[in-house]
């Protein structure tokens, strides 16, 4: 992964992002290992305890499971990537009919851009 980081957001969160957004979209398929914190903090240039910090989130979520022999791996649940997926759809939703209104854009002129085919 090349790792770019926006300094207008707490990197932590950029991170919990990136991987986030790596499982729900299967680019990390349910079982298979996420870096170690060394690996991460490396890889990225953040600091161990950031790293730390976004894995340990991931585990809070649902979507990574801490073995103590093999490290950290996606969880094998299908139904928390499903529900984690829902919920990232949401707030996308909710994020870009918020945007909209900020533009001005009425109800219905929001939904014909929907509707609308490139």
């Amino acid at each position: 992964m090349v790792w770019q980081f926006d300094e207008n957001f707490p990197i932590y969160r950029q991170v919990i992002n990136r991987l986030r957004g790596a499982i729900l979209s299967g680019e990390l398929k349910p079982g298979e290992a996420l870096p170690t914190v060394r690996a991460l903090s490396t890889d990225s240039g953040i600091n161990p305890n950031t790293a730390q910090r976004a894995l340990s989130s991931l585990e809070t979520m649902g979507l990574a499971v801490c073995y103590s022999t093999s490290g950290r791996k996606v969880t094998t649940k299908t139904e928390n990537i499903e529900t984690q997926r829902k919920i990232a759809t949401r707030d996308l939703v909710e994020f870009t009919i918020k945007s909209a209104k900020e533009i001005g854009l009425t109800p219905e002129e929001f939904a014909a851009l929907l509707c609308e085919k490139e």
